[in-house]
């Protein structure tokens, strides 16, 4: 019987999309599961976790064209202390650009490891526009997706699947404006302080 551990490598992990995600795909999960969101101070207890379970799934977003900071830092952990039991390892990424093609070096990044360090590499799902997605009418796309995702890790199988908002790039830039100015606003910042290259106001 599958046995998994969802770990959100989100560097925000309680308020993240990844967390979003993760909460979707266990509603889609039919077998037993435990969640846990990454901290430095875990690693030891997910590692002892991993041990006892068929599968891991990592959830987090894209971070420069890579793996989160947490993330990286959980993966050399289990480098130098894994568990002798290797776990299958799938992914669930999502990243800010429509293109879900924008997320395939970070994983490669993780099928490196898995190759490097004796883990089986499972399934995976890179999903497009993952910052807004959820909140258009396109958020069944992604509900779709996570459920195929359950059902190849479920049945074992090395499925790699994508999925994004069937916009063209000009729509997107232009919904993607809106959405920031909004969250700009919702924020204190108007569209001219985004974007300036000043971090903060200067005194």
């Amino acid at each position: 019987m599958v046995k998994l551990l969802i770990v959100n490598g989100s560097p925000r992990a309680p308020r993240s999309n990844s967390r979003r995600y993760a909460e979707l795909f266990q509603a889609r999960w039919k077998g037993e599961a435990r969640y846990a969101a990454l901290t430095a101070k875990n690693h030891a207890e997910l590692a002892a976790a991993a041990a006892e379970c068929t599968d891991l799934l990592l959830v987090f977003p894209l971070y420069a064209d890579g793996l989160p900071a947490p993330l990286l830092r959980f993966l050399e952990f289990l480098e130098g202390a894994g568990p002798e039991h290797r776990p299958r390892i799938s992914v669930l990424i999502n990243c800010g650009f429509l293109e879900p093609h924008q997320n395939d070096v970070a994983v490669d990044m993780v099928r490196l490891f898995c190759l490097e360090n004796g883990y089986p590499f499972g399934a995976c799902l890179k999903i497009g526009g993952g910052e807004a997605i959820l909140g258009t009418p396109f958020a069944f796309l992604v509900r779709r997706s996570i459920r195929a995702l359950a059902r190849a890790i479920a049945a074992g199988q090395s499925t790699e699947l994508a999925v994004t908002m069937p916009l063209s790039p000009r729509a997107f830039v232009r919904a993607s404006t809106r959405y920031w100015a909004q969250m700009g606003a919702a924020n204190g910042c108007t569209p001219e302080q985004m974007a300036s290259m000043d971090i903060e106001p200067q005194p």
